[in-house]
């Protein structure tokens, strides 16, 4: 079970791992990264909203910067409260140009959904494993199509679940719902990251 984002010993490892991954590390929002996550359904929900441990690596120019933080927040509900704790990989990049796009795992309700036509389900025929798992969806369909198309792109969600993408322009965060990444595990999320953002870049001209 994963130590709470809020713990001194968390803490302390993921700045161990910050510094092996060559990250900037700060217990702390400190630069109000909160207010550049607005638009993610994520950050929508709740309150009481908190970003903690924040590793951040940028590019030589700048151009890139890649974030990974602890992020809770509260739902309450009548008389009762929960608290959601996650680990977020953030990526700000002028060289990603994304459409407006969520990606998360499908439940027998969504199927439903999606069979009543109540609910956008973006699916690939052959890619049936991949759309089994996952629910897709985007007001843009050829772009979303074009964007997640990708064998990386799918071979990553084909062979590992639970995994939540959202993007929109130059942003995207990768994430699982409720699960703090252990400190000793940082160096995949971090990998499996870049991979996903080499695949979605856009080449220079």
């Amino acid at each position: 079970m994963a130590i709470f984002s809020g713990s001194a010993e968390r803490t302390e490892q993921l700045r161990q791992a910050a510094f092996k991954l060559k990250m900037e590390f700060h217990e702390q929002d400190e630069y109000g990264m909160i207010g550049l996550l607005r638009d993610f359904q994520l950050f929508d929900k709740g309150g009481r909203k908190e970003i903690t441990n924040l590793m951040t690596q940028s590019s030589q120019l700048m151009e890139d910067r890649f974030h990974v933080f602890d992020y809770k927040y509260t739902v309450s509900t009548g008389k009762s409260a929960h608290t959601f704790r996650q680990t977020v990989l953030f990526v700000n990049s002028k060289n990603l140009s994304m459409p407006e796009m969520l990606l998360k795992p499908e439940h027998f309700f969504n199927k439903i959904g999606a069979w009543l036509g109540i609910q956008q389900d973006i699916d690939f025929e052959e890619h049936t494993v991949f759309s089994d798992n996952y629910l897709l969806q985007g007001e843009d369909e050829t772009r979303v199509r074009r964007t997640m198309d990708q064998e990386e792109v799918i071979r990553l969600f084909t062979i590992e679940k639970d995994w939540y993408l959202e993007s929109v322009g130059f942003f995207m965060i990768f994430y699982q719902h409720g699960r703090l990444i252990e400190p000793n595990e940082i160096k995949h999320l971090h990998q499996r990251g870049m991979l996903l953002f080499d695949s979605f870049k856009e080449e220079p001209l």
